[in-house]
């Protein structure tokens, strides 16, 4: 008994034992899988750290590149050197394109690339290798740059796509380049007294707004060179010559300030008018010419072709206009469109004329017994709608007798011999009435003058017009 006491004391001693290190051991475990838990997760946490301080190296760049360029140490509201001398910005120019001419507006539009040349010691830098550093439109915010404007503007943007068009370029020695891509439409006062054969003097201008010539001196930096084309096309226009000048402009509030100018002279291509305006009226007036060959009892064709002309011509004149600023002076298109006009409606009055004077002679000669009471005008026209005056009788002119004689129907030989007194002169002279008799007995004369006046009339107002214009 005493042996079994003693064995159940061993038994328990050793689960004791073995309860107390297999709880330490658990413990251990535990306190491994806290160490190890502590341990990862300090691993991971090194690694959120890494992608922070991988995050935060751009930002510390970004204050390094502001601390390098001491941004935050001065006033950038302040120009450089100011309560100095003038700071000088020079400037240069790339036009990329015009965009568009417009007549009716008078302006123009513009793309172009400004670039602006100053030096801020502020933003001086040390470098080993002396190179520049370029940023974009996010720090041009937080510096000084000029504030030049483009004078008698009208609409202008900074073009931002994919981003603002703007670079800066910062030197070591504090040199900045300054650049950025810039549309602008800006007013033309165009002269239009020799329109379509014109030529036009453009000019863009640009100049500071608050600072005048005291604190900032605008000047072009290489001169004649600054300014820069590519090849530019126009549709109506060549652009003869590109200049680059410079000038001072003065506000009676504020003083002087420096100006630059990017003039432009554009010669308008004459080819499209000729096509759209010259020819047909050319056309109409040569047209309106036809009726002089159309039998003059051609009532209906003859006006039908007259006032088809004067239609045509007056649709040409109001198309021209239309495309046309409302200006207070006479163009040279106008002089040519209403000259042509004028000579397409005295055709149409020529043949007025004609029929009148027609139907004056024929009831002359029915006065005089010569056409039958029952004669109708329409019978004296043949089938192929020409009058034949040959069927009609006809009694020639008797020869006008001189002035000064014993009667109409006196012969030279019964006529006594009169001599002038001394100090006068022999002359015949024709009244108003015997003009209009003549004409009127002959009014088919009219159109074979006219047949000659008018061509050669408008043949000499060609000639006197293209060399007056061209």
């Amino acid at each position: 008994m005493k042996a079994d006491m003693l064995t159940c004391l061993a038994l328990a001693t050793a689960s004791l034992v073995a309860v107390v290190t297999g709880g330490r051991s658990s413990g251990r475990r535990k306190h491994k899988e806290v160490f190890l838990g502590e341990k990862s997760k300090f691993q991971f946490g090194g690694r959120i750290d890494y992608k922070l301080k991988r995050q935060d190296s751009t930002k510390t760049l970004l204050i390094k590149s502001e601390q390098l360029l001491r941004i935050e140490e001065h006033d950038f509201a302040m120009r450089p050197g100011f309560g100095g001398a003038a700071i000088p910005v020079g400037i240069d120019v790339q036009v990329e394109s015009i965009d568009s001419i417009s007549e009716v507006n008078m302006d123009f539009t513009m793309t172009l690339y400004l670039r602006h040349y100053w030096k801020d010691e502020r933003l001086a830098f040390p470098s080993r290798n002396n190179q520049s550093r370029t940023f974009d439109s996010r720090l041009v915010k937080k510096i000084w740059v000029p504030d030049v404007f483009f004078v008698h503007s009208k609409r202008s943007f900074i073009h931002d796509t994919t981003m603002e068009n703007i670079m800066l370029r910062v030197y070591p020695d504090g040199k900045i380049l300054y650049s950025v891509r810039v549309t602008v439409t800006a007013l033309c006062s165009m002269d239009f007294s020799s329109f379509p054969l014109d030529t036009q003097n453009c000019s863009l201008e640009l100049e500071s707004y608050a600072y005048n010539e005291n604190d900032l001196m605008l000047y072009w930096k290489n001169g004649n060179d600054s300014l820069r084309t590519d090849e530019i096309v126009l549709s109506q226009f060549f652009i003869k010559h590109f200049h680059a000048s410079n000038g001072l402009a003065f506000y009676s509030s504020t003083g002087w300030y420096n100006r630059l100018f990017i003039n432009f002279i554009l010669r308008r291509h004459i080819f499209f008018f000729m096509l759209q305006t010259y020819f047909p009226t050319m056309l109409m007036v040569v047209l309106s010419w036809v009726s002089f060959w159309i039998d003059r009892r051609a009532v209906p064709a003859r006006v039908s072709l007259g006032i088809t002309t004067v239609l045509t011509m007056s649709t040409i004149i109001t198309g021209v206009s239309s495309s046309m600023p409302q200006v207070s002076y006479v163009k040279a298109v106008d002089i040519y469109l209403w000259t042509s006009f004028l000579f397409v409606f005295l055709s149409v009055i020529e043949y007025a004329a004609v029929n009148y004077c027609t139907t004056l002679e024929e009831m002359r000669k029915m006065k005089r017994g010569k056409i039958p009471s029952t004669f109708n005008a329409s019978q004296a026209m043949a089938y192929d709608g020409c009058f034949h005056d040959n069927d009609i009788e006809l009694t020639p002119f008797s020869s006008l007798a001189p002035t000064g004689t014993s009667g109409p129907l006196t012969t030279p030989t019964q006529a006594p011999d009169i001599r002038p007194t001394e100090g006068t002169r022999l002359r015949r002279q024709w009244s108003l009435r015997q003009n209009v008799d003549l004409f009127v007995s002959n009014s088919y004369m009219i159109d074979s003058y006219s047949r000659v006046a008018f061509p050669m009339s408008y043949l000499l107002f060609n000639i006197v017009y293209w060399s007056l214009y061209s």
